[in-house]
């Protein structure tokens, strides 16, 4: 282990490095529970009565699940428009774990208040969705910013993929607990149907916000700022983003990447977290179906990504980034054209194949283009936020497409066409190199 300097922080410290990875098994509870699993389908449920879908909120009518896409819109882009800033107050102040900790219980305090989200309370349910979705994403730029500071450069990446792990498994764990209390309602003498999921909110905010504390306990207090003017602490972060992408703009190919990885990432992640409403409004499916299948998706994305990852080394990084694209476009076919539950469930097989793999392909591919001499973290903040203002682009336009049409399969067409435009910029890029890149 070594020191940094001017600070009392062991970098490589074995004891802050478990306590910086319990906060992945803390925090993707929220991501699978509520982003991806229980509360879509609650969301739908209490909105919806009758056939009707169309809620009033704050006096404007507007179709449930509309609303609900927008809301993740309002949270990615709160979150994308002020983290450059809220990275640079915490370079400049040294207090990243306080503005870390800060929004930590703001989003765990959120998901508890959903408990009392019914169809009488529906603008608190959604305030308290937006701000639990603030909380997730604000906490995430400060946790991956502790990353440089506790650990050597070429433990980075082993130590990152330990959170990641973490993360799949306490998100599981907590996933099927909640599951397990839903199939066995009856035998718990649970009466009222919606007492199961608003149960599971409150040990989502439980979870997280208790795991958390191990992370709060061993983390530094202070990283020790760099910032060498306080007139700039507002906008230093802003003014690093800009540099980048005037570089960025002179590198025809890093251009044509990051238009590809854009649209890319706005039809992913939309689907990641359009699928649990999709199948519950579009195709019928009952809760528990519902769950168990994002359950597949987690268990086989970890298959798919493995498989990408050996694929890439055997035809190269691009050529396989390529395939998963083409995968995407054939598998927002088939969900347009699925009607029944078995048909859902191969569908949402073959999405957890390709989600994984497609996203640690992109990244690991953006790295490899990336100048040796160049400083990757200003770089990676630029590609962090470009890919959460993709998801503000996808989840907002799959919302108006619903809005305008009345038909959330509609939205699913929009989806297959920004795979189609990434498909484009990726393989202009590829045909314009001749086939130079392929990074291994």
């Amino acid at each position: 282990m070594k020191r940094v300097k001017n600070a009392a922080i062991a970098v490589g410290d074995p004891k802050i490095i478990r306590g910086w990875v319990m906060y992945d098994w803390a925090n993707s509870v929220f991501q699978l529970t509520i982003l991806s699993a229980i509360f879509p389908i609650y969301f739908n449920s209490v909105t919806s009565h009758n056939g009707d879908s169309v809620i009033q909120v704050f006096g404007f009518n507007i179709i449930n699940t509309v609303a609900y896409s927008w809301s993740i819109s309002a949270a990615y882009l709160f979150v994308a428009l002020l983290s450059p800033f809220f990275s640079s107050m915490a370079d400049y102040t040294g207090m990243r774990k306080s503005y870390m900790k800060f929004f930590t219980w703001v989003g765990s305090i959120s998901c508890g208040l959903l408990y009392f989200f019914d169809p009488q309370h529906i603008e608190l349910g959604l305030i308290a969705f937006t701000l639990a979705t603030i909380g997730y994403g604000g906490s995430i730029v400060f946790y991956n910013s502790f990353l440089p500071v506790i650990a050597e450069p070429k433990d980075q990446d082993r130590i990152s993929a330990r959170g990641y792990s973490m993360g799949y498994i306490g998100g599981v764990v907590l996933l099927i607990l909640n599951l397990a209390v839903i199939l066995g309602q009856d035998a718990l003498g649970i009466k009222d149907d919606s007492f199961p999921a608003r149960i599971a909110f409150v040990t989502v905010f439980i979870w997280w916000i208790g795991f958390a504390q191990i992370t709060f306990r061993r983390l530094p207090k202070y990283t020790y700022g760099h910032g060498k003017a306080s007139k700039r602490v507002l906008t230093n972060g802003y003014s690093e983003l800009r540099k980048v992408f005037r570089q960025i703009l002179k590198s025809r190919s890093l251009t044509f990447f990051l238009f590809g990885f854009f649209f890319m990432m706005m039809g992913t992640l939309t689907v990641m977290f359009m699928a649990a409403t999709y199948g519950e409004k579009e195709i019928g499916l009952d809760e528990t179906t519902l769950i168990a299948t994002v359950l597949v998706i987690q268990l086989v994305g970890s298959v798919g990504a493995h498989g990408f990852a050996w694929l890439s080394g055997k035809i190269g990084n691009f050529q396989s980034l390529i395939i998963t694209v083409f995968w995407w476009v054939f598998v927002c076919v088939a969900a347009f054209f699925i009607t029944d539950a078995f048909g859902f469930m191969i569908v949402a097989f073959f999405i957890g194949l390709v989600m994984g793999g497609s996203q640690a392909l992109a990244r690991s591919t953006y790295s490899k283009m990336l100048p040796k001499t160049t400083d990757h973290t200003s770089f990676f903040s630029f590609y962090d936020v470009m890919e959460k203002l993709a998801t503000v682009g996808g989840t907002f336009s799959f919302g108006l497409i619903e809005a305008i049409t009345g038909n959330m399969r509609t939205s699913v067409v929009a989806i297959c066409i920004y795979f189609v435009l990434s498909l484009f910029f990726f393989l202009f890029l590829y045909m314009s190199q001749k086939g130079k890149l392929r990074f291994r």
